[in-house]
């Protein structure tokens, strides 16, 4: 075991808290709203609403997210508006709102699944109604493809259209001569008008959305479509209208309104399949949300005295009692006033085992009551509640960026101009290298090259992998703050756990009192030491209250308390003066503690933490407090150390004592005797050392080496400032969690660069190919039907690998919740 005695001067007997809180300076002139916007489809669309509001004055910080259609917008309000931030992303084409007054994030949610409900309703309508036309137009394509086959290519290196007219042509002329006695003049007609339909009406945000993007001389998702399409279109309305302009030059006046229609009809599938996957990965929030109850039976008082009403949750005030009955939720955040049950919190904290609740204790909105019937009064509601902040810090953290999407970005933002160049490109080497119809071959190459690029799968890469690992996270009761927190988590190699409340119970006891005083009796000084401690509102000092009060005293207030940071408490108690600490208190103080040397040396050994106590100038004897581990310390020691991780123990107890403890956790490393801001020295050292570090600590007392650490892992319940203060908080207090929360990230960061690698590989042997890059060896050329349908479905498997981090499972450590 490696144990470092930090310089700083010794925290020791812990019995001071004193340690500075965690602070952040946050600008007067600084505001945040988040904007929904619609109508984005790609990194692309991202990119220019990101730049637009960049670049907009007054605006200090913009972040725009492709998964959840928002905007994340810090800005100077004497400068800018909300108002004037929804203008600009308009002006760019895309729709936004400003947000609504008085909604929660809970609200937020559903107005946000019901927008994406309505986004897939829409696009399958579009979808099943081009494809059904689609059908039409193939239908009444074929007489037309056979009529021209003498004056196209020979040979046809289409696979698609191979197999339309050596299967499908003679399959339609058994089945439907009488089509092919339509004259083509007419077909052509047809199928000029129904195309116009479809790209009217199922294509027409493709068109609408390319215009406003030329308009802001920027391309996108939607360019590629509508100039793929529309040349298409053009071409086949020209063929239609003046076929002797083609036939006079030697080119076959072919049509391809089917094309253009199954183009628009598959995009469109893959469309709304990818908007149901992108709900799926929201699906954990939504359990979340749906875990508040509409209404609350509230105790009224009425004619006849007590009476309980059943109200709308809006309804309800702070201070209202509220009944909750077995197997009921309890609708909002409170405190028992009277009964008693188990609370069901699982899907909070991610613990199985129903909590036991009496009066007096915190009841959070959203969980299960079990067993007995309970009343509690109303604390916190609205906005404020646990559980509209838990789904609060989910949605910033679905929301943010990882910086592994930075690479996605570089790319996305010349993707679609080079796609162009590259379409350009390959009409020219057709047209000027091929031996059989050079101009239909080169227009063909053209648009498959412009239908099968696909820029979407680079912006939803990261996204919907971070969006579905903070879900199943939450489900774990591990909430993540953002991207960068989980990218950064999955890098870390070494983690630091704190001792008192991480690696502890949290939970100390009074194990032994040795007593020297002349002047007072036992019972007497534990009752002076509780009375003076007990302003400290520190764990040891609880504790030494409780041990108090047990034996029957009545404890009195202090007077000229001071805490000394680090070292202990000294005051004055019923006029008789108190100092209570560790070993460098003792020294401050020149006193002599050999009398108790033998006890507290052994004390130190079964890992309990020596307390001095002197009275009126003279030593008065001596405490022992035991903090036993929790019951999964050592497991998840284990775990961590499995997994290759270097596990530190960081704690102000004495070197004996910390030793004692690490033995029984399986640490091996262990830094003892450190000061609150000594830990902060310790993390950077770590740092220094090229260790990527993890910090685990209570979020409160250990809020500075929170700050410092590469990943601040903050243990609690959910109900304090913790959540707000580190990158990661675990909802239980068990450290089986943070082998849950480092798994979680290493998988995740896993998935992410799976999605990346895909999105970089389809484009890059997707375009080539449909370029013709088969051609010299196979004589396959891609046919943009064919390149539509690869295109649908690049983004949707980048959405469908995300969604395996639904299904994801905790190490062996932490199998005993979700």
């Amino acid at each position: 075991m490696t144990t470092t005695t930090h310089p700083n001067a010794p925290l020791g007997a812990n019995s001071a808290t004193g340690a500075p809180g965690a602070t952040s300076a946050t600008s007067a002139n600084r505001e945040k709203v988040v904007i929904p916007v619609s109508g984005m489809t790609c990194a692309a669309c991202q990119g220019r609403v990101q730049r637009t509001l960049g670049k907009t004055p007054g605006v200090l910080d913009a972040n725009v997210n492709l998964m959840t259609n928002s905007a994340t917008v810090s800005f100077d309000p004497q400068q800018v508006d909300p108002a004037a931030l929804v203008a600009r992303i308009r002006d760019t084409g895309y729709g936004a709102d400003l947000p609504v007054a008085g909604r929660t994030a809970a609200d937020e949610q559903l107005a946000q699944d019901s927008a994406r409900r309505r986004e897939y309703t829409d696009l399958r309508a579009k979808a099943l109604v081009a494809g059904g036309v689609g059908v039409v137009a193939m239908v009444l394509s074929m007489p037309l493809m056979a009529a021209n086959a003498h004056l196209g290519m020979g040979g046809n290196p289409d696979p698609f259209m191979r197999w339309t007219m050596t299967v499908l042509d003679p399959a339609m002329q058994r089945a439907m001569p009488w089509a092919y006695a339509i004259p083509a003049s007419v077909l052509s007609v047809l199928l000029l008008v129904l195309t116009v339909g479809i790209m009217g009406w199922s294509g027409r945000h493709f068109y609408s959305r390319a215009w406003q993007s030329f308009r802001h001389r920027s391309a996108d998702m939607n360019t590629l479509i509508a100039i793929g399409t529309g040349a298409a279109f053009l071409f086949s309305a020209a063929a239609t209208l003046v076929p002797g302009f083609f036939l006079s030059r030697g080119v076959a006046p072919d049509v391809y309104y089917e094309a253009v229609i199954i183009i628009i009809a598959l995009i469109l599938v893959g469309n709304a399949l990818e908007a149901r996957a992108k709900g799926e990965t929201s699906s954990a929030l939504r359990k979340l949300v749906d875990l508040q109850p509409r209404t609350a039976r509230v105790v009224r008082a009425g004619a006849t005295g007590e009476q309980e009403v059943d109200v709308p949750l809006e309804a309800v005030h702070s201070g209202d009692e509220i009944v909750v009955r077995p197997g009921e939720r309890v609708p909002v955040d409170g405190t028992l006033v009277s009964g008693a049950s188990a609370v069901d919190e699982s899907m909070l904290t991610g613990e199985s085992m129903p909590v036991s609740k009496r009066a007096g204790d915190r009841v959070i909105g959203g969980t299960v009551n079990r067993t007995g019937a309970f009343r509690f009064e109303a604390t916190t509601l609205g906005a404020d509640s646990v559980l509209s902040r838990i789904v609060t810090l989910m949605r910033d953290a679905q929301g943010s960026r990882a910086p592994i999407q930075r690479q996605a970005d570089r790319i996305s933002a010349i993707f679609v101009p080079v796609v162009l160049s590259l379409a350009v490109a390959t009409f020219v080497l057709w047209f000027v290298l091929s031996d059989s119809a050079p101009f239909v071959r080169a227009f063909a190459a053209s648009v498959a090259v412009l239908i099968i690029a696909c820029p979407c799968a680079m912006g939803l890469a990261v996204p919907t992998a971070v969006m579905v690992a903070t879900g199943r996270g939450a489900q774990l009761g591990v909430l993540v703050k953002g991207g960068e927190a989980l990218e950064r988590a999955s890098r870390v190699d070494t983690v630091v756990f704190d001792k008192t409340g991480t690696l502890t119970a949290g939970q100390p006891e009074v194990t032994d009192v040795l007593h020297r005083s002349t002047e007072v009796d036992e019972t007497e000084l534990l009752r002076l030491v509780a009375s003076l401690e007990r302003s400290s509102e520190h764990p040891l000092g609880e504790a030494i209250a409780a041990a108090s009060v047990a034996r029957g005293s009545t404890l009195s207030r202090a007077e000229a308390f001071e805490s000394v940071t680090g070292k202990g408490v000294v005051g004055v108690v019923d006029g008789q003066a108190l100092a209570i600490g560790n070993a460098a208190l003792m020294a401050d103080y020149a006193m002599d503690v050999a009398d108790v040397k033998a006890a507290v040396e052994r004390w130190s050994a079964n890992g309990r933490t020596p307390v001095y106590v002197t009275l009126n100038g003279t030593l008065a004897g001596a405490l022992a407090i035991a903090d036993p581990l929790k019951p999964s310390s050592a497991a998840a020691v284990a775990a961590l150390r499995r997994q290759g991780l270097e596990v530190v123990m960081l704690t102000g107890d004495t070197r004996r004592t910390a030793e004692a403890i690490a033995r029984e956790a399986g640490i091996t490393r262990v830094v003892a005797d450190v000061r609150p801001d000594g830990k902060v020295e310790e993390i950077r050292r770590l740092q220094g050392e090229g260790r990527v570090v993890a910090m685990v600590g209570d979020g409160i007392n250990d809020a500075p080496s929170l700050a410092q650490a590469d990943v601040g892992i903050a243990m609690g319940t959910g109900t304090d400032i913790a959540m707000e203060a580190s990158d990661i908080t675990l909802m239980r207090g068990d450290p089986a969690a943070v082998v849950d929360a480092l798994a979680l990230a290493r998988s995740s960061l896993r998935i992410m660069k799976q999605n990346l690698f895909w999105a970089f590989v389809y484009n890059t042997i997707g375009i080539p190919v449909a370029g013709g890059a088969l051609y010299p060896m196979f004589r396959i050329l891609l046919s943009p039907i064919l390149a539509s349908a690869a295109m649908a479905m690049s983004s949707v498997s980048v959405v469908s690998n995300s969604l395996r981090l639904r299904r994801w499972r905790a190490p062996s450590i932490g199998r005993h919740h979700a």
